[in-house]
């Protein structure tokens, strides 16, 4: 309903009684040494009155409200990291089937490369992996693989993933139910001297967590085909010399699990780091190859790691597609 012209003019002229704006009471105040206002003045306080007190023809109508940020994503309350390596075939129904078991395993989803196959763009990511691991995008916490910068570098990953890392480089850590978590890119340096090496040995040196576990895509130690990666060995002296607890890589697409041992491969129960290799999320299984000295659990098959953090320990288990295979076991952090 209209509001009556009376009431309109009552409203008006008690708003019109009230002080001036600002950048006007500043004119009027610079011409008070004179007589007389001039008509400049006059028409900017007629102007200022009017925005003031608004029309007789209608309310001013009010702003919209700004929008919202957005929701973080919720820290997972359940101390667990699962995950792989070598995941979404789109030939291949295989990375569906692992990603139907992430749906049944809380806490945060780490992955171990290659998260893409035949091309990575940004849409082979949204049309292959997205439906599968990507339904769990909010709480996954990824590392890259050769294949994640073919053909044409990391552009899709990162705009993908929304780039981790300092600059763009695609490392990171991050701290979870009182463990350091690092996730490293092997398709970078990782050699001594390198801006990735020097990252990480910051890293470990303001690490004040007892229990550390890192991950990245290509492994120090292999029985796989593609054997092992020479070009990771200064890092995984820092971390051995640091005290850390596990690494996990992918790469070889079978699941390998080692001893604790040095970073020469000689077993170490006191000061070792176990190695896993899962790169079983999708990709194409490989057959094993000479099995290397501390090696002690291997399979080709399909399926994640659940890792269970605890204060000062830690519980594994390999969950296999169908359950074709398992392996679990608990050690203790240095």
């Amino acid at each position: 309903m209209a509001e009556p012209k009376l009431a309109q003019v009552s409203r008006w002229w008690q708003c019109a009684r009230r002080p001036v704006a600002g950048p006007v009471r500043r004119a009027v105040q610079h011409t008070r040494g004179g007589r007389h206002v001039g008509v400049a003045v006059l028409f900017a306080v007629l102007v200022a009155v009017v925005s003031q007190c608004g029309g007789t023809s209608s309310p001013v109508q009010p702003s919209p409200p700004p929008t919202p940020p957005p929701t973080p994503t919720p820290v997972p309350t359940e101390p667990i990291l699962v995950g792989a390596g070598d995941i979404a075939l789109c030939s291949s129904d295989a990375h569906l089937a692992t990603a139907a078991l992430l749906d049944d395993i809380g806490g945060y989803v780490f992955t171990l490369g290659d998260n893409i196959y035949g091309g990575a763009t940004l849409q082979s990511y949204r049309a292959c992996y997205g439906p599968s691991w990507g339904r769990h995008f909010g709480r996954t916490r990824p590392s890259p693989g050769n294949h994640d910068y073919e053909p044409s570098g990391p552009g899709a990953y990162d705009q993908y993933f929304q780039a981790s890392g300092p600059e763009g480089l695609d490392y990171y850590s991050y701290d979870f139910v009182g463990w350091h978590i690092i996730s490293l890119n092997s398709n970078i340096s990782m050699a001594s001297g390198s801006a990735q090496y020097e990252w990480l040995a910051n890293d470990l040196a303001s690490n004040v967590s007892r229990c550390t576990v890192a991950y990245w895509h290509t492994p120090l130690f292999s029985s796989g085909p593609n054997g092992p990666h020479k070009s990771v060995r200064d890092a995984w002296v820092l971390m051995y010399n640091a005290g850390v607890d596990v690494v996990l890589n992918g790469d070889d697409h079978l699941y390998e699990r080692f001893g604790p041992q040095t970073p020469d491969g000689k077993a170490d129960a006191a000061r070792g780091i176990r190695q896993f290799i899962v790169g079983t999320g999708g990709g194409s299984l490989y057959a094993f190859r000479v099995i290397q000295p501390n090696s002690e659990a291997q399979a080709s098959v399909y399926g994640v790691l659940k890792l269970t953090l605890r204060a000062s320990e830690y519980e594994w288990e390999f969950v296999s597609v169908a359950s074709s295979y398992h392996d679990a076991g608990r050690g203790t952090c240095h």
